[in-house]
């Protein structure tokens, strides 16, 4: 029976060294693939109506990938996250990406639906829905991406929702009002310390006054009790 030859100390330091310079390479543990989840178009631009559109998605630098299956308006589509034209793009780590749904046109350029910055940050939980009035829903996944801080997005397929660039309006007004409050607060302290300091002082040299007047009559007191003791009082 052969051994494997034993790994000198000097050697496993190297080897360990080389692991940890590897998985401290960005996107070399985990990637950040976004895949669609499921959408819903809610329009066509098509001039003649029993033409079926043609969707595709699309980020600057990327292939634009078909959506084959979205035909129809209304119409819920599902995805696997299998399929031959998944993941749609892969996100940097700490940058976006301008990405964009859009319907082929032959005669004039292509229409859009809505072209937005698409984040990692944006990512709750793994996953994102982009929602754009009167003209689609979609839901995207990216099981590696990091979501900043906040509540996970609930799906809205047919119910007007607003948009994650919204919600992350609404999340820094809040911080902003969090922020004029404790500055509000915080003024306020200040100024009821400065008033009970300010009172404090006075009445401490309103009680040094009352002292100074009480030692000096009793130096009155004490020296008139001399006086008489020693007989020196004044007689009319």
């Amino acid at each position: 029976m052969r051994w494997l030859a034993p790994i000198s100390p000097r050697r496993g330091c190297l080897l360990f060294a080389l692991l940890v310079a590897l998985c401290s390479i960005p996107g070399s543990s985990s990637s950040r693939l976004v895949t669609l989840d499921s959408i819903v178009i809610f329009t066509t631009h098509e001039w003649i109506p029993i033409s079926k559109p043609s969707v595709y998605f699309r980020c600057n630098s990327d292939n634009k990938t078909d959506l084959l299956d979205v035909k129809e308006a209304n119409s819920l589509y599902t995805f696997k996250g299998e399929e031959s034209w998944q993941p749609l793009t892969e996100l940097p780590e700490k940058k976006c990406k301008r990405c964009g749904l859009y319907e082929k046109d032959t005669f004039k350029p292509d229409d859009v639906f809505d072209e937005w910055e698409l984040c990692s940050s944006d990512f709750k939980d793994g996953k994102y829905t982009r929602f754009k009035e009167g003209q689609f829903n979609a839901t995207f996944l990216c099981p590696n991406c990091t979501a900043s801080a906040g509540t996970a997005d609930v799906p809205c397929l047919f119910l007007s929702c607003q948009s994650g660039a919204h919600e992350s309006s609404a999340e820094v007004e809040t911080k902003k009002a969090s922020v004029a409050v404790i500055i509000i607060v915080s003024v306020l302290v200040s100024v009821l310390v400065i008033i009970a300091m300010f009172l404090g002082y006075k009445y401490w040299q309103k009680r040094k006054r009352e002292r100074d007047q009480a030692r000096f009559l009793k130096l009155f007191e004490e020296g008139d009790d001399i006086e008489d003791e020693l007989g020196l009082s004044n007689e009319f």
